[in-house]
């Protein structure tokens, strides 16, 4: 089975095939489909809405079965109004560079000491234009983390956080830890439930 993955972010798509493997899934990326891509601006109210508005614009665009995600942060112990939510990279309002992020939440963590935080998702598959299916259950959240002050010394453009990010288990930076550990806090096990409930149709 093939799946279109509305995303041409690279580490989501990896992510999320080694996820869905195991399920006989084979997910591809917008980039892979060699088609000019639609922007999608994500100007939704939450995570369901930005993920929908994605997946109903890709199916559009490519007519074939596609989902998308969103994905937000949730610290514990943080004010609500300092909760980034939704808006990771726009906490202040306007779109922050890597450098600028990694300064941001750096302080936040400086200021109330390391954060446990959570990225919560939301996804949307529409399979056509009758049938569209989407969960924001918090099944489908990461493993909480740890966000620090002491930033690692290794950094990859376009994941600034990826600097900040500490496994609680065994205290050490994802980025000392093997490729796929980070899979963790990107995705819940609800993922694989909610394709199981959803894909029964979909034969390629």
């Amino acid at each position: 089975m093939e799946l279109l993955y509305g995303t041409a972010n690279e580490g989501k798509l990896l992510v999320m095939r080694r996820a869905l493997a195991p399920m006989g899934i084979t997910v591809t990326g917008l980039k892979e489909r060699k088609m000019e891509i639609p922007l999608v601006p994500e100007t939704g109210s939450s995570l369901i809405e930005n993920a929908r508005k994605k997946a109903k614009a890709y199916f559009a665009a490519f007519q074939s079965p596609v989902f998308s995600c969103d994905t937000g942060l949730y610290f514990k112990n943080v004010p609500e109004e300092l909760q980034p939510g939704i808006y990771v990279r726009r906490p202040l309002g306007y779109e922050m560079t890597d450098d600028e992020m990694t300064a941001y939440y750096r302080g936040l963590a400086e200021k109330y000491g390391d954060l446990q935080a959570q990225y919560r998702n939301a996804v949307c598959l529409v399979k056509s234009a009758q049938e569209i299916y989407e969960s924001d259950d918090l099944r489908l959240s990461g493993k909480p983390f740890v966000i620090t002050s002491r930033p690692h010394s290794r950094s990859q453009p376009g994941f600034p956080l990826d600097r900040l990010s500490i496994q609680i288990s065994s205290g050490r930076y994802y980025y000392e830890l093997p490729e796929d550990a980070q899979d963790e806090v990107a995705l819940g096990a609800g993922i694989c439930e909610f394709f199981l409930n959803t894909l029964g149709g979909i034969r390629e």
